[in-house]
């Protein structure tokens, strides 16, 4: 079963249109990698500065180890380092944002 998973990033002031334009074409390669390492659906939202991810993915961890590295992910987060405050390096064993509250 797919675990759903939401993360929380900001822009760097006058990032924005920049962020905008690089997701308006993400690399076939990228897009291939992500599916390869079990990314299901990725949707973004923004308010301002701030990026709000939501992940569907077989195994977030997983997916982490898979892309550290990848040839096609590296450079998308170089790239990405440019425009966000926090730069991602894919060490840490994070799990996103802790859910409070879910209605079902």
């Amino acid at each position: 079963m797919p675990e759903t998973i939401a993360l929380h990033t900001r822009l760097k002031p006058g990032a924005e249109q920049d962020y905008a334009e690089a997701h308006a074409g993400i690399p076939a390669e990228l897009v291939a990698a992500l599916k390869e390492a079990g990314v299901g659906n990725w949707r973004i939202w923004r308010s301002g500065q701030e990026l709000f991810h939501l992940v569907e993915v077989e195994d977030y961890q997983a997916m982490r180890r898979a892309l550290a590295d990848h040839p096609a992910n590296v450079p998308w987060q170089a790239r990405m380092s440019e425009m966000l405050e926090v730069q991602d390096d894919y060490s840490g064993n994070d799990s996103g944002i802790p859910l409070v509250w879910e209605l079902v």
